[in-house]
């Protein structure tokens, strides 16, 4: 059996198709995708590339079953600084800087914090956090648990959160872990609001926040696919007003 069948088989148990869904969603026979998975035949570039869209497999995941089949990657990693991501920064940094006074970020698979708009750096700067730096390791501190006034209840959702992230990415050892700590703390609350809000106190000052999630469409580089922009917005009229007062230039 070749690594390839081994990453093949993974992802369609990790995406919970049988063979015969497999075979539907890719348009091949049932019988082709056997032979995939026991070695008894070997896949194009071009099979390869569609088996990942019909069980939408990450583009770095991809780049393994090509060099599985010793075929060169297709989907490249290009460093952040690199000329061809100059859109990409300026549309990153747009985004954060007219979302001011609210916090925003950009983070990666690992939630290594890429960039932050003002408000976040004097927020998460609190904790210790800055650019470079991965929220998971803030997750166990109890800082933070003293700091977020419903600490359980935002707990059990973080931690739903990185357990479905980690599925969609076939199973990442940081996230588990991560979601695997929040477990002891994790309560699911009495809130009756349309979202849970993070309710950070900072002495006196109570700031009450949800979050958006947003990805990049369309990506054909790894490192741009698994990067989201997380926007945080006031979840009550005091917590917009005290954001503009400690935060609006």
């Amino acid at each position: 059996m070749s690594e390839f069948s081994n990453h093949l088989r993974h992802w369609r148990q990790t995406r919970r198709f049988s063979q015969l869904d497999l075979a539907l969603e890719a348009n091949v026979s049932a019988r082709h995708i056997s032979f995939l998975e026991t070695g008894r035949a070997r896949p194009s570039r071009e099979m390869i590339t569609q088996l990942g869209d019909a069980l939408a497999i990450p583009l770095s995941a991809r780049n393994q079953m090509f060099a599985a089949m010793g075929f060169a990657s297709r989907y490249e990693a290009r460093c952040w600084d690199e000329a061809e991501m100059a859109p990409i920064r300026r549309a990153i940094d747009r985004t954060l800087d007219r979302h001011a006074p609210y916090p925003g970020i950009a983070i990666d698979r690992l939630w290594r914090l890429t960039r932050m708009n003002t408000s976040a750096q004097k927020i998460f700067g609190t904790l210790g956090l800055s650019e470079g730096d991965s929220m998971l390791e803030v997750l166990s501190n109890p800082l933070l648990w003293e700091m977020v006034e419903n600490w359980p209840e935002v707990a059990h959702n973080t931690m739903l959160r990185l357990r479905t992230e980690s599925a969609t990415q076939g199973g990442v050892p940081e996230l588990e872990a991560a979601a695997r700590d929040l477990a002891e703390h994790a309560r699911i609350g009495a809130n009756v609001g349309p979202t849970v809000p993070t309710v950070f106190r900072f002495g006196d000052q109570r700031l009450a926040m949800f979050g958006t999630i947003a990805q990049f469409g369309t990506p054909e580089d790894t490192a741009l696919e698994e990067l989201k922009i997380e926007l945080f917005f006031p979840s009550d009229v005091e917590t917009e007003n005290a954001l503009k007062t400690m935060f609006q230039d």
